[in-house]
């Protein structure tokens, strides 16, 4: 995850920031043989604007490859302020991004989410509990998942960090509803082992909405 963080001017320098990562940013990638990208605008959460851009990357290896055949993000007159690198690794049982085929109509919007732990071992604890039903029970319940990655570079560790995306808010309060009433997840946060006081010591989300040139929509 590439976190570009910008500021409000009158040339609207999120806009200039979007335009060169869809025409210019993305294609490299795709050339350097990664992917998919996704690209999103925050709509809320900390530090707007900002753009998110999501690469799928086969192995740490294949990142530090990528990175180097790729243009370098450089120079006086780039459109951002800050850019702030995250690098995950994919569940054992969700190792690569999952696509959405794109929607009917409309767009779908995007939630991000962070968990962090007090120690590794209560990470590994939560990890497990999505490996083990947590992940299926979002998906009877409408919440479409993204990905699910542990950091392993990035701030506030030991957490972990996935998206799911909804038709739109009113979809999103429904489908969250849903879910934390199901008796299904109400039997797995129970476990003993499992409570969220126990493995979860904090959560943060922020609510994103993919742009031109995003692969993810």
């Amino acid at each position: 995850m590439r976190w570009f963080r910008c500021r409000n001017t009158m040339d609207s320098q999120r806009a200039k920031l979007g335009d060169f990562l869809a025409k210019k940013l993305v294609p490299a990638l795709k050339s350097a043989g990664t992917g998919p990208v996704g690209l999103f605008g925050t709509s809320i959460g900390n530090e707007a604007p900002s753009i998110l851009m999501v690469v799928e990357h086969a192995s740490a290896t294949a990142f530090d490859q990528c990175w180097k055949k790729v243009p370098a993000i450089e120079g006086a007159d780039l459109p951002f302020q800050r850019m702030e690198v995250q690098l995950l690794r994919g569940f054992p049982g969700f190792p690569a991004m999952e696509v959405p085929a794109a929607p009917a109509s409309g767009g779908r919007i995007f939630e991000l989410r962070t968990y962090e732990s007090n120690t590794p071992s209560s990470l590994a604890k939560k990890i497990d509990m999505f490996e083990k039903g947590e992940i299926d029970i979002f998906r009877k319940y409408g919440l479409l998942p993204i990905f699910f990655g542990e950091m392993i570079a990035g701030p506030r560790m030991p957490n972990l960090t996935y998206m799911v995306a909804f038709d739109n808010f009113a979809a999103r309060e429904a489908n969250w509803k849903a879910f934390g009433g199901s008796p299904e997840w109400g039997k797995m946060r129970s476990t003993p082992g499992w409570a969220d006081g126990e493995i979860v010591s904090n959560i943060t989300n922020q609510i994103l909405t993919p742009i031109a040139g995003s692969q993810i929509r």
